[in-house]
């Protein structure tokens, strides 16, 4: 009997790590099994996205605010096009808000960060944030540095 209850517990023990486990995957991924409601989607068009995915954050002040749900290349103008998902509880970004691609730490994941504007009219859904500012993309800066110590 003694050793059947001592099974038994470190099944239970092995469950509780297994289940820790799994929900520190979810959480280091930043996939959520609750949703925060549909919200309305705004787009941004980009030179160069760098390494931004979908499901990257859109945070305002260091708040997410949303998502990124799609990437696309226009046509037309030839930039990527930004689909993000804004919560619905966030309805005060104004027309003349800028986008930018930002990096979390020095080799972090790419989210985008909105820095809202002073307009009293705010975004309706579908609509386009015109002022971004493209990712910083690392061998750029370098193929830069090089090349002007080289000129020197």
């Amino acid at each position: 009997m003694r050793m059947r209850t001592m099974e038994i517990s470190v099944g239970f023990f092995m469950l509780i790590g297994f289940l820790a486990l799994v929900v520190l995957a979810l959480n280091v991924s930043g996939l959520n099994l609750a949703s925060k409601g549909t919200g309305y989607k705004i787009y941004a068009n980009f030179e160069n996205i760098g390494g931004l995915t979908t499901r990257a954050k859109v945070s305002m002040s260091g708040v997410q605010i949303g998502e990124v749900t799609r990437i696309r290349l226009d046509p037309q103008m030839l930039m990527a096009e930004v689909e993000m998902e804004i919560y619905p509880d966030v309805d005060f970004l104004s027309t003349d808000s800028s986008a930018m691609i930002l990096t979390s730490g020095l080799l972090g994941q790419q989210y985008i960060g909105i820095i809202p504007g002073g307009d009293v009219d705010v975004l309706a859904p579908g609509e386009f944030i015109y002022n971004t500012q493209s990712a910083l993309v690392l061998e750029d800066l370098v193929g830069k540095f090089l090349m002007n110590q080289v000129s020197e």
